[in-house]
């Protein structure tokens, strides 16, 4: 049986404190009905618990391009970023494709898919230019990136309160 793409959520995890509880998100995305796939950047992997998230999802964690006789994954039918690092976000907005999951983030603007990014960065990252630059250039393409006024940047203190229900809600779901 083929899944519905719409109902596809491909998570993309990067390398910060909140990465280690993203099968939180996998059960609330699971719950709303998402089919997950979970993506990591390849310096996430040392962040999360890739075992406990295969099993969770019943798909292995992806973090790099699959080789030509390997199947190719399901579309995404939308993609959250979380916990998004300073680097990733950077290097999403400049369409840098350099990893995997920046790949599948160079796409997915042109592809008409919906992305949610949830930054986790400290204060004086989260000031400079460059990153609030990376920021306008991400919602000028329609990426819903949730940061600013009553929105989360964070210091690592913060890593208890990272909002995963908030990447779900901004999908709509």
């Amino acid at each position: 049986m083929t899944e519905s793409p719409s109902k596809e959520l491909y998570i993309i995890a990067c390398a910060a404190g909140p990465a280690s509880e993203a099968g939180r998100l996998v059960a609330m995305a699971q719950d709303r009905g998402w089919a997950v796939q979970v993506v990591a950047t390849p310096s996430a992997l040392d962040f999360i618990d890739v075992p406990a998230l295969e099993r969770q999802t019943g798909r292995p964690v992806r973090s790099r391009y699959r080789k030509p006789h390997e199947p190719k994954p399901p579309r995404a039918g939308a993609i959250v970023v979380a916990p998004a690092t300073y680097n990733t976000v950077n290097k999403f907005a400049q369409g840098i494709a350099d990893t995997y999951a920046l790949g599948l983030l160079a796409e997915a603007p042109g592809l008409g898919i919906p992305v949610v990014v949830l930054p986790f960065v400290n204060n004086a990252l989260a000031a400079r230019r460059p990153f609030l630059r990376s920021i306008d250039l991400l919602r000028a393409e329609g990426v819903n990136v949730v940061l600013g006024p009553g929105q989360f940047a964070s210091d690592e203190a913060d890593a208890d309160r990272f909002p995963w229900e908030r990447a779900l809600a901004e999908l709509g779901g």
